[in-house]
């Protein structure tokens, strides 16, 4: 089968390998149907993910149909058009009944790390993949929703709803700044509003960013390019800062900036992927009662996401700009790497 493998920093092929094949009782075997590429992605290829080592699959977002299915495995048949979780969740330790899907203790990939797809054992950027634990790590796509809604239910809605708004402590009337307009920070801004924010304020460089984001719900924008940009995001508010400051960059300037804009009282919840040391101003941030956050997403929300993407209460289709066929995966990633030039939001490829 052709696979997308990574073979060390900046260095990336679309290949023949061998197809994966049943090695657990809770095993599936899935036929990618629709993937995407995420910002992480990106991050691997730079070498900032030390643990992906060369001749691994990347990829963590897909749906597809199963074609096998592993000898336990009950609740799920040959035929079966899933979406699969970026997270592991082997169902049964003190974590994954705690709903803390990142640190499932089950032993595929590492013991207490939920993200293995594409980054401890082969992901989902290939014609096959073989699932762990399928039955608490896949869901089933239900009629009416789209395979492409659907990869978006992998990784971006749950990472942003959870590590964005919920651990933000996002509560009615909030004002909500989020740092960053590519998926993820637009994921955030998207299911935002679920939780009664009153203002949803999109910070990004790039102007026509700025503008989309209203497409997704944000009511406000700011350009961080501009000298007073601080000065703008403060007048939206009562003057005092936003209630939220959500980082989606992952990078020191943007943390910082995030730290800058946040009300005493409030939360900074950073969401962003992180390669290099950020520093902590602690000596002026711990008089003002600001509560920092950051994670790995659980997925443990996906199942109430999905109703409402089912429903049609949660909007996502204009998150794909661009599609592609399996084939043509490394012209997807050339778009997705250069998306301030393309405007790529989300790159869907299909099989």
């Amino acid at each position: 089968m052709k696979a997308l493998v990574y073979q060390g920093p900046g260095k990336k092929a679309w290949q023949d390998v061998p197809p994966p094949r049943i090695q657990h009782p809770t095993d599936v075997i899935v036929r990618i149907d629709t993937t995407t590429i995420c910002g992480t992605d990106l991050h691997i290829l730079k070498g900032d993910v030390p643990a992906v080592t060369p001749g691994r699959i990347l990829g963590h977002e897909g749906v597809g149909v199963i074609t096998e299915v592993g000898s336990s495995v009950t609740t799920l048949a040959v035929g079966d058009n899933v979406i699969i979780s970026c997270i592991k969740s082997c169902g049964r330790c003190q974590f994954c009944k705690q709903g803390i899907f990142a640190h499932c203790l089950g032993d595929e990939g590492a013991v207490g790390i939920g993200w293995v797809f594409g980054h401890l054992i082969d992901g989902t950027q290939a014609e096959l993949v073989r699932v762990p634990y399928a039955e608490t790590s896949v869901y089933k796509v239900p009629a009416g929703v789209t395979n492409q809604q659907g990869v978006l239910l992998s990784d971006i809605l749950p990472t942003g709803f959870e590590i964005g708004v919920q651990y933000g402590q996002t509560k009615p009337g909030d004002v909500v700044a989020v740092i960053g307009a590519g998926p993820i920070g637009l994921a955030v801004i998207t299911t935002a509003g679920l939780y009664g924010a009153s203002k949803i304020i999109s910070i990004d460089l790039d102007a026509n960013r700025i503008e989309q984001a209203k497409k997704f719900g944000a009511t406000d924008g700011v350009n961080s390019g501009d000298a007073d940009w601080k000065k703008k995001v403060m007048a939206l508010t009562d003057g005092w800062g936003v209630d939220v400051a959500v980082e989606a960059v992952g990078v020191a300037a943007t943390f910082e900036m995030a730290t800058q804009i946040v009300r005493p009282g409030g939360h900074v919840a950073n969401v962003g992927v992180h390669g290099k040391p950020v520093q902590l101003r602690l000596h002026d941030l711990w008089i003002h009662n600001i509560t920092i956050s950051m994670g790995l997403v659980n997925t443990n929300t996906t199942p109430m996401l999905l109703k409402l993407v089912t429903e049609g209460r949660l909007k996502v289709d204009h998150f794909a700009s661009h599609h592609f066929k399996l084939n043509d995966m490394l012209a997807a990633y050339d778009t997705f790497s250069r998306a301030a030039e393309t405007k790529a939001l989300k790159v869907i490829i299909e099989r």
